[in-house]
């Protein structure tokens, strides 16, 4: 699919921010994340965003964060692992460029989630599992879908790349 952007949606520690970058400088694309964009303009982390006025508010932050990237190309950007999940922002990342799912099996999450607080969605075990289960039904619904769990960060460049390069049927 031929595309001058790119979407990676995916569970929160799938690693999209980490392939974001590696993509953008393998492209040559400014690389941008919503979560960073979302605490540069409130200034405060994500975490204290959830803490103090809760997930509703979060969310309209970060859809307008979506919609301030739309009209820049040459782009890679790495969404929050909650943005691909609801549809009006799904509508808009698929129309807009190439949406790739990282799919992470959950234990890998799990052992690749930091336990000092960063992610609050991550602090209930029985929550996070349902909440990974719910949003894979969304992430499905991505352009392309990469196993991501074990594969190096280089052969997922060169995977989204070949997607990227390859004619349209």
């Amino acid at each position: 699919m031929r595309t001058d952007k790119i979407y990676l949606v995916g569970f929160m520690a799938a690693g999209k921010s980490t392939l974001a970058r590696a993509l953008g400088g393998r492209l040559d694309w400014r690389v941008e994340d919503i979560d960073d964009r979302i605490e540069a303009r409130e200034g405060r982390t994500v975490a204290s965003i959830f803490a103090r006025e809760g997930e509703p508010y979060f969310r309209t932050v970060e859809r307008s964060v979506l919609v301030d990237l739309i009209p820049l190309r040459h782009l890679v950007v790495a969404t929050g692992g909650g943005t691909f999940v609801d549809p009006e922002n799904q509508a808009l990342i698929n129309r807009d460029g190439l949406s790739v799912w990282l799919d992470v099996p959950l234990a890998e999450v799990i052992r690749r989630l930091p336990a000092d607080g960063r992610r609050p969605l991550a602090a209930d075990r029985e929550r996070l599992e349902r909440l990974y289960s719910l949003r894979t039904l969304a992430y499905a619904h991505a352009h392309i879908r990469l196993e991501a769990g074990r594969t190096p960060v280089e052969g997922l460049v060169e995977q989204v790349v070949d997607a990227v390069e390859r004619p349209e049927a």
